[in-house]
């Protein structure tokens, strides 16, 4: 089938231990587990299995950053097996450079200079129990209170958002289409393309966002359980000094809730739940034009005065 998951992600982030403890801070609030750490280095996992690499001095098979500051280095992808792993390889490298590390991850570059790697997916099991739910008609908890979520634990990294220059776009998409088996999901010409890995069920594994002039991190999106865990989660980042970066809302594309935070590794990062699933029957749509960035966002009464004095 081909690629399944995002695998790793890694950060470039700036040469100072301070620099190191916030990055380490802010994942820990997160909700990621730490699993390795030095002073300029630390690694994170998802419920899953997942690895995020947060480097003050990263190693030579990373790209150049494509933009100043800290920011995302490389996105490794998760392959189902060994053949498509040989395969793939080969077809990201045939006029490119691709190197073998030894923990048998396969590094390269994308159209924009985004550091690109493969190696062999290594799922780990996480069992879900969403909190039931009741409506009338439709009762699912009987005599058992609901309780606040102690910790935010992320399931996943659902999906990684670029940003690419404009000029080029459509050779940095089919890098991805034609070499590594992604599909358009949805198509929205003045903004970016949605892409789904073949592996995986999300609406969009991938995003590549068209900007005028820029290439760089936009967000990495981490899937939770429910929609409690979207709001329990961004208010303990709040109350724990971090800033919101996004009010609370649905996408309109992909359906999901979301509640963004600015990461000082660079970018932002997303708490998701419950985005739709398509399977190989759903068409890819295109949008002529950018359809409302969100179903709804939540708002107050501050808001319709902030308006009114405006």
């Amino acid at each position: 089938m081909g690629i399944q998951r995002i695998e790793s992600v890694t950060y470039g982030i700036d040469e100072s231990i301070d620099a190191v403890d916030e990055c380490v801070r802010f994942f820990d609030d997160f909700g990621l587990f730490l699993v390795e750490r030095t002073d300029d280095h630390a690694v994170f996992e998802t419920r899953t299995g997942q690895t995020l690499c947060l480097d003050a001095r990263p190693g030579p098979l990373l790209p150049p950053p494509v933009e100043s500051g800290p920011t995302l280095r490389e996105v490794v992808w998760g392959v189902d097996t060994r053949e498509e792993l040989v395969r793939l390889v080969a077809a990201a490298g045939k006029d490119r450079e691709i190197r073998e590390s030894a923990d048998g991850v396969h590094h390269t570059v994308d159209e924009t200079g985004f550091g690109v790697g493969l190696t062999l997916a290594r799922p780990k099991p996480a069992p879900v129990t969403p909190r039931a739910a009741n409506a009338l008609g439709a009762v699912n908890r009987w005599n058992t209170p609901l309780e606040p979520i102690e910790r935010v634990r992320p399931l996943r990294m659902c999906h990684v958002a670029l940003n690419i220059p404009k000029p080029g776009k459509d050779e940095a998409v089919a890098f991805y289409t034609e070499r590594l088996g992604f599909r358009p999901t949805d198509v929205v010409e003045p903004m970016g393309v949605f892409l789904q890995a073949p592996g995986d069920d999300d609406q969009h594994t991938m995003l590549l966002c068209h900007r005028p002039d820029k290439a760089g991190v936009n967000h990495i999106a981490y899937e939770v359980p429910g929609f409690d865990d979207v709001i329990e989660g961004g208010n303990y980042m709040i109350e724990h000094g971090w800033r919101e970066a996004r009010r609370l809302g649905r996408h309109t594309v992909g359906s999901n809730v979301f509640r963004f935070l600015h990461a000082p590794c660079g970018g932002r990062v997303e708490y998701a739940a419950d985005m739709d699933r398509v399977d190989d029957s759903y068409e890819t749509r295109v949008h002529e034009t950018t359809p409302p960035h969100h179903i709804w966002a939540l708002r107050t009464n501050r808001d319709q005065e902030a308006s009114a004095r405006s």
